[in-house]
């Protein structure tokens, strides 16, 4: 269990940080002018890979969501005045609003958009989706359905009360987003999170081991095995995450029961 620190020659105590994760960090260490340093050049040595996105790039994809989610809105507004409803939704459906629906009247919707190209509904995938490439922009748009009446704008997915009686595919469909809001929930920092995760993806794509499809590890679990690096490192930026990423999990072992 940690002390609180008193600081020498006075009263004064500072509570024990805040740790993440099932275990206590492996080291508090502040970050030193050298580490700074160090992050800097990592950024610079990033960026001739494409691994950030241009201002210009950045801001038309936060358009092109816009519109998206103004579409969904429209959409979800017509289908609940058909239905005798009232109410303000995102992307995710309350119970009056069915699954035929986003792949009926929604559809149609988004094919009367003169932005939308190459539009196709993918309604009996174990995730079912609806692709398009909006304005060049390549997008999927899953669907879920849940138990409320309304859908509020700061709903916070990762309740699991959300989920009780919930239909699979929605499940499914909800999956993603909460795995990754739980994720930047568990970490100390999350601009230091995505700036080693970008490195460590880059690492993994170069040496050819990015890929679930193949058996190596996805996306997500290059970012559950970064978050782990970061709550063991609070305080660390990103260069000495990225090194202390490869010390940790080079020691990692796994036993198997047999």
């Amino acid at each position: 269990m940690p002390f609180p620190v008193t600081t020498q020659g006075s009263r004064q105590t500072q509570p024990p940080q805040k740790h993440y994760g099932i275990t206590y960090p492996i080291s508090l260490a502040a970050p030193k002018e050298t580490d700074c340093l160090l992050t800097q050049k990592l950024v610079e040595t990033l960026k001739p890979f494409g691994v950030f996105e241009e201002e210009e790039e950045l801001q038309r994809r936060i358009l092109i969501l816009g519109k998206l989610n103004n579409l969904v809105k429209e959409w979800i507004q017509e289908i609940s005045e058909s239905k005798g409803a009232d109410i303000d939704a995102l992307c995710v459906a309350p119970r009056h609003v069915d699954r035929s629906d986003f792949f009926t009247s929604f559809y149609d919707k988004l094919k009367l958009q003169e932005e939308v190209k190459d539009l196709r509904a993918v309604e009996e995938a174990f995730v079912p989706v609806i692709k398009l490439c909006f304005d060049g922009i390549e997008i999927d748009i899953l669907f879920a359905r849940l138990a409320l009446q309304t859908i509020p704008e700061d709903l916070d997915l990762r309740d699991d009360s959300l989920l009780k009686n919930l239909d699979i595919r929605c499940i499914r469909s909800l999956n993603g987003c909460r795995v990754t809001d739980e994720i930047l929930h568990l970490v100390p920092n999350i601009d230091n999170f995505r700036l080693t995760l970008r490195a460590i993806k880059l690492w993994a794509k170069r040496h050819n081991i990015y890929s679930n499809i193949l058996g190596f590890l996805g996306g997500v679990s290059w970012a559950m095995l970064v978050a782990r690096t970061c709550q063991l490192y609070p305080n660390a930026i990103a260069s000495t995450l990225v090194h202390k990423f490869f010390l940790v999990f080079s020691k990692w072992y796994v036993f198997r029961l047999y």
